[in-house]
């Protein structure tokens, strides 16, 4: 255990959270996505895992060490629901909470199609599967920077 360290971040996920670099994209996906198949296409080419919690816990312990690049544009985005791409399912209501809290104001999840989701995971920097069993569990970080200290 380390201090001050979200304990659902294991050293795979820290080690390719710290090395992204702005503009670096990452999915965190449910366990219906075919994370093997697409991870191996990503920049580190191996899946990696934050098993047994939910896509929002994941997403809490992500974004509690990565900044997001919102000031400039929408960096969380969602796989739509097929046939009905502006629902949000429960599993999109609590990320969307979870991002919200984590950026201390509204910052709306965008919509990704589909199969549009599967190419854009292929060119991330890492894959991350949870344990979420919910259909449409999937989303595409991408992250910030942290500003220097005045």
């Amino acid at each position: 255990m380390l201090k001050n360290i979200d304990p659902a971040l294991n050293a795979d996920v820290l080690h390719a959270l710290r090395a992204m670099g702005h503009g670096d994209t990452l999915a965190i996906v449910d366990t219906n996505f075919p994370a093997d198949a697409v991870a191996r296409k990503s920049v580190i080419g191996k899946l990696l895992r934050i098993d047994n919690v939910s896509a929002a816990r994941a997403m809490e312990a992500v974004l509690s060490v990565l900044p997001l690049d919102t000031p400039l544009q929408p960096s969380v985005g969602r796989m739509e629901v097929m046939g009905a791409p502006d629902e949000l399912p429960a599993v999109q209501r609590e990320v969307q909470a979870v991002v919200d809290r984590a950026e201390g104001k509204s910052a709306p999840l965008y919509g990704i199609e589909r199969f549009a989701f599967y190419e854009e995971a292929k060119k991330t920097y890492c894959v991350i599967v949870t344990g979420e069993t919910r259909f449409y569990g999937c989303f595409l970080l991408t992250k910030g920077v942290i500003p220097p200290v005045a």
